[in-house]
């Protein structure tokens, strides 16, 4: 049977990977299944339909088995019993899933969506109670640290980042529990990097640290930035830019060249509006952030603008989501070297 606990976060996350937009409609299962003939022993917990097409989604919390995946089957086999009805497509949503099953599952033509951590699911609903945050500063850097070291064992991430090796350890489980890092022979290292970005883009979206947005009176991006370091230098505000803005100095990818982006203390926000603020909508952006940490003091400067370091400039990235999917992804690439 469906579950009430089934969050608006999870629907909108398995819309997203299926392709589907965000109005296609969630049937109502209750009408759906007064069309059959058969007792259903197995409900799904979500069924969309969207121009013809019809997608049976079970999403699991907990370990997938095979038996999971029979009964899925079985879902479709009963519904395509009738000629008239429009063929299903069979979709699990997990959290973790072994390698057989999603090897079976792909065999028996259900699509396998793996769901962050994040995100709580109607089977797991005491999941976000942890006090375990993947993106708390102290999960975050032993995370980078792994993605520096590429391969490292669980005691030298913490001696390394002056974790603690309680928390290290449980940093580790929770996402080896989410297939995000596998275990070799007592050494550690990332294994699905989207699932790891995915997870913090819902567990610390950056829209929820925006602040403010101001139009500029600067006609380029970089010259902003420039110009806006030197005068809140000058003037010893703490301040770093980041997301696409420190994220292209690093990486030296092409970003969009419309906006700047910069942590400031909210107590400074409208002394920046007033120095730096133009009434033409037509100007560059400043998209200011509140930090909900100590962004500034290992902050670097590269042409002549300070940003924010590189496991807070990824961490940043991740929490843009899919807008800024393919920066992440080009940071992630090169981070080892930073």
């Amino acid at each position: 049977m469906q579950d009430s606990g089934i969050t608006e976060n999870i629907d909108y996350f398995i819309r997203n990977e299926l392709g589907l937009p965000p109005d296609a409609k969630n049937v109502d299962l209750g009408t759906l299944y007064d069309s059959l003939d058969v007792a259903v022993p197995l409900r799904p917990d979500l069924i969309f339909q969207e121009s013809g097409q019809i997608f049976f989604v079970e999403i699991k919390g907990t370990t997938v088995t095979i038996d999971t995946l029979a009964r899925m089957v079985l879902q479709r086999e009963l519904w395509q019993k009738k000629p008239d009805h429009p063929v299903v497509q069979l979709v699990l949503a997990a959290k973790t899933i072994n390698r057989r099953e999603e090897s079976l599952a792909r065999d028996l033509d259900i699509r396998v969506i793996k769901i962050p951590w994040a995100i709580s699911t109607p089977r797991n609903q005491d999941y976000k109670s942890t006090a375990m945050r993947i993106s708390s500063e102290k999960s975050w850097r032993v995370i980078t640290r792994l993605l520096k070291e590429k391969s490292t064992s669980i005691r030298q991430l913490s001696l390394k980042e002056d974790v603690s090796y309680a928390w290290t350890h449980k940093v580790i489980e929770i996402l080896s529990e989410q297939n995000v890092v596998k275990k070799e022979g007592g050494f550690v290292s990332v294994a699905d990097v989207k699932n790891l970005l995915n997870g913090v883009a819902w567990e610390r979206p950056m829209k929820n640290l925006q602040a403010g947005e101001v139009f500029l009176r600067f006609s380029g991006s970089h010259s902003a930035a420039q110009e806006i370091t030197r005068a809140l230098k000058e003037q010893k505000i703490k301040f770093a830019f980041t997301a696409y803005t420190s994220g292209g100095l690093y990486t030296s990818y092409a970003v969009r060249q419309d906006a700047v982006y910069i942590y400031l203390e909210k107590e400074m926000i409208d002394q920046f509006k007033e120095n730096f603020g133009s009434d033409n909508e037509n100007a560059i952006r400043a998209v200011i952030y509140s930090p909900d940490r100590n962004v500034f003091s290992d902050a670097r400067e590269r042409e002549s603008i300070v940003i924010t370091s590189p496991a807070q400039t990824l961490l940043d990235l991740a929490g843009l989501g899919y807008s800024a999917m393919d920066l992440t992804k080009a940071m992630v690439d090169i981070y080892a070297r930073l």
